[in-house]
């Protein structure tokens, strides 16, 4: 099983990681306050109105044994074993084509593994069809390389279609959407089409996108791949500011240099094998 160390037990063995953690500004304290409403439910009195034990939560992610080919080819993924708690940041590296794309897409279900078991908060998902998967992907937030953004939208249509499509009511779209676009500095380009945005920008709507309905989880699959240097530190800030209000977040990158810059555990995928770097 890949260890993967608590923000908070991390941040004792690094102290330099205190110094890149910012406070969340208003905007992420409410979302913060929001991300608590949706991810927790409250606990169920017993029939003598006593409250049950409250044990242990269940990792954010657990994956056991996992196996994935594409016959008639090498195995893609080998006995993958990783778990994560709630708030805990990972990168995942790894060559091109070593299966961290996939790895991604199993754990939003897009992909099925060949054998072996995905939790996502503590449900078995490797066998989910229908609206049982549409109910998890509402709970995992989930960030393209290539964006994926709805060319005749605006940025503010593109992040509320996802409550749109979660049958939020229009208040509350209202109340999440400048919330979000202001989280990703976007309030600006509200009104503007994803043809008038930089790569960056179009990254930060990909993100807002994602975490509109606050889920618990977030992937971000190559997000700063086809950005420049300050593009990238931008979307990163992005990360570690939903990090740090509580969001589990999953990076997979080729960008070494924003790896070694920022204290957190990173995994590296090789030879279709899961390896714990740091």
């Amino acid at each position: 099983m890949i260890s993967i160390i608590s923000p908070k037990d991390f941040k004792k063995e690094a102290p330099a990681a205190r110094k890149q953690t910012r406070k969340p500004n208003k905007a992420g304290r409410q979302l913060a306050q929001q991300l608590e409403r949706t991810a927790q439910p409250q606990p169920t009195p017993t029939s003598q109105g006593q409250q049950p034990p409250v044990s242990a939560p269940a990792p954010i992610i657990n994956v056991s044994q996992v196996y994935k080919t594409y016959p008639p080819g090498p195995p893609a993924l080998t006995d993958i074993n990783l778990s994560l708690n709630k708030g805990d940041f990972l990168f995942i590296t790894g060559p091109s084509g070593a299966g961290k794309s996939t790895l991604l897409k199993m754990l939003y279900g897009q992909e099925k593994p060949t054998s072996g078991h995905i939790h996502i908060n503590g449900k078995e998902i490797t066998q989910l069809k229908g609206n049982a998967l549409a109910m998890l992907r509402r709970r995992v937030g989930v960030v393209f390389q290539d964006y994926k953004l709805i060319p005749r939208r605006t940025v503010a249509e593109n992040v509320a279609f996802v409550l749109h499509a979660q049958g939020f009511s229009r208040k509350e779209i209202d109340r999440r959407l400048p919330l979000t676009l202001k989280m990703v500095g976007l309030q600006d380009k509200a009104n503007r089409f994803p043809s008038q945005l930089s790569g960056g920008e179009q990254q930060r709507a990909c993100i807002a996108r994602a975490v509109v309905g606050t889920p618990p989880l977030l992937l971000a699959d190559e997000p700063t791949g086809n950005l420049d240097g300050d593009n990238a530190r931008q979307v990163f800030n992005i990360l570690r500011k939903l990090n740090s209000i509580g969001i589990t977040v999953v990076v997979t990158t080729h960008d070494e240099m924003m790896v070694r810059s920022l204290s957190y555990p990173v995994v590296q995928i090789r030879e279709s094998r899961l390896y714990n770097i740091r």
